[in-house]
């Protein structure tokens, strides 16, 4: 006999409002577990970015280092050559000077050019001429002037014109000296 017209339903110890909030809470611990397993990747790739950055940094900074070095010795060879250069010029100009400075009637048999002097062989027909022709504007430009003659063959005189620039005397009359020397006072 049956007391009712509808059929019985099955009981469960979970009801469907249960089992909706547990699928709720379970998919909700999901998507925190997700969220963060995420932040903790997220974190790991942030510290190895970092890691790398700061390893190139150091290699940038010492190839920054390098070409610094190396820009300092370059300029330093620029330089260098810049000097040379003009000693190289300087020196072209007074050995022209030099030959201009030689009369007609003295020939010259050999020039020695040192680093603070200058040492002529040459022939000159007699003593006066070398005295008043080649002599006299060496000693306006030598500090210290030495000359020997020797009789040749043909009757001339052979020369040897030792000349040299004191060094001491060259220092004093440069004004860069006085410049150096007032910058060393102000110490």
């Amino acid at each position: 006999m049956k007391y009712s017209y509808i059929k019985p339903r099955k009981k469960s110890v979970i009801s469907s409002e249960l089992h909706l909030i547990f699928s709720f809470f379970t998919i909700t611990l999901l998507m925190l577990f997700l969220t963060y397993s995420f932040l903790l990747f997220k974190d790991y790739r942030f510290a190895q970015n970092k890691k790398d950055i700061d390893q190139k940094m150091l290699e940038l900074e010492s190839s920054v280092q390098k070409m610094n070095a190396q820009i300092t010795f370059i300029e330093k060879e620029v330089l260098l050559s810049e000097r040379i250069s003009t000693k190289n010029t300087v020196l072209k100009d007074s050995i022209a000077n030099l030959f201009d400075l030689v009369p007609q009637r003295i020939t010259l048999s050999q020039a020695t050019l040192l680093k603070n002097g200058l040492i002529l062989h040459g022939v000159t027909p007699n003593k006066d001429v070398y005295n008043f022709m080649l002599q006299a504007p060496l000693r306006s430009i030598f500090h210290r002037t030495y000359s020997s003659f020797y009789e040749s063959d043909n009757g001339w005189l052979r020369f040897v014109s030792t000349n040299y620039i004191d060094e001491e005397e060259l220092a004093l009359e440069s004004p860069s000296y006085e410049e150096k020397k007032e910058v060393g006072d102000e110490d």
